[in-house]
């Protein structure tokens, strides 16, 4: 039973430190299964602390760190079909890797570079690039949905967010047409605890986030962020409810971020030391290894074995980012319109004048 409303579905099976709380659902007897989730995760945050790296050195521009909040996004790419549609925001890194967008493109894009964008996997062509706007993207996949339901495809569009996008319209908004025309769309909150410098508990006064569903006319729920078998679970029933034309649903994941906003953020200006160091001890990949650990399935060998793995694959990506070079100077302008307008052509004409220029070193503006 969820304390803070009793009506509300609230599920977790791992403990903190790793100890079973509730029985679980039969597919978690295949540890096969459970040790890919864990190995994703892990690459994940090896991922995220190169890029993070990056950025500190000048390689890539502000980047959006995912550290503690790997579970949601393994899960949601664990779970998704290829004919499904995610439609993600700025922290969906693990889930975009796992549906096939490369390392090397998300660097791309956190760099400033279009061809981010342009994935070259034609499995995720209809995947939405990363939204950096706040919510907006949560109406682009209603629009996704709608699409679905009017062509009677059995397939669902996946959107996320953080908890303070539950405050914008646009978010509202689309939970209220997710729930007039009963979309085909999950809607994933990721309450981290933090928007930006706004903590949860100010930032909404409803006392969970997933009850904004109930007023929209369909199924909210909470899960343990924290605990991938949780979010599994509950993940995988509401896709399936939305496949089969049962509603949309948005399933609200307790988690909490460990690190800064983005690399522009200082979150020791508005976090107390001792609070993150209590989240350290609730986050999802130790609470997973030391379950896997206890069932005699995973041990320190093969945790070395998987990090020089992973940080081979990441050292890979970062190689193929840094030779992919520079972009053409024409995508400042072409990826703004379909068709560039008359009006702006002069402004366009300039622009390559002046680069020209630049180039043979005559222009020392």
């Amino acid at each position: 039973m969820n304390p803070l409303h009793p009506d509300l579905p609230f599920t977790r099976y791992l403990a903190a430190d790793g100890r079973l709380l509730a029985e679980l659902p039969p597919w978690a007897d295949d540890f096969d299964l459970l040790c890919r989730l864990y190995k994703q995760m892990v690459l994940a945050r090896l991922f995220d602390q190169k890029a993070v790296a990056l950025q500190r050195t000048g390689r890539i521009g502000t980047y959006a760190p995912t550290v503690g909040q790997e579970a949601i996004s393994v899960a949601i790419g664990a779970l998704m079909k290829a004919e499904d549609v995610l439609v993600p925001y700025y922290r969906d890194t693990a889930a975009q890797v796992m549906r096939g967008v490369k390392m090397e493109e998300i660097l791309l894009y956190w760099g400033g570079d279009e061809r981010g964008s342009a994935y070259v996997d034609p499995g995720v062509a209809e995947d939405f690039p990363l939204c950096v706007p706040i919510a907006t993207q949560a109406l682009h996949a209603c629009g996704v949905a709608t699409a679905m339901k009017i062509r009677g495809e059995h397939r669902v569009a996946v959107t996320t967010c953080g908890d303070g996008a539950t405050s914008k319209g646009d978010f509202l908004e689309a939970l209220n047409v997710a729930g007039a025309w009963q979309l085909p769309v999950v809607f994933v909150v990721n309450n981290n605890q933090w928007a930006i410098s706004v903590p949860r508990r100010i930032q909404c006064g409803a006392p969970t986030l997933a009850q904004k569903a109930i007023g929209a006319g369909f199924h909210g729920e909470q899960v343990d962020g924290n605990d991938i078998l949780a979010v599994y679970e509950r993940l995988q029933l509401a896709l399936e409810r939305a496949r089969h034309g049962k509603g949309p649903v948005l399933l609200e994941c307790l988690s909490y971020r460990l690190g800064d906003h983005t690399t522009a953020d200082d979150a020791t200006r508005y976090r107390s030391a001792s609070e993150v160091k209590q989240a350290w001890q609730e986050e999802p990949i130790k609470r997973l290894q030391t379950f896997l650990a206890a069932q005699g399935v995973w041990n320190e060998a093969r945790e070395q074995a998987l990090i020089g793995e992973c940080q081979a694959q990441v050292q890979q990506a970062v190689e193929a980012f840094e030779a992919a070079g520079n972009q053409p100077l024409e995508s400042v302008f072409d990826y703004v319109y379909a068709q560039w307008p008359a009006a702006l052509a002069e402004q366009r004409e300039q622009f390559f004048e002046r680069a020209a220029r630049r180039e043979e070193g005559g222009d020392h503006e």
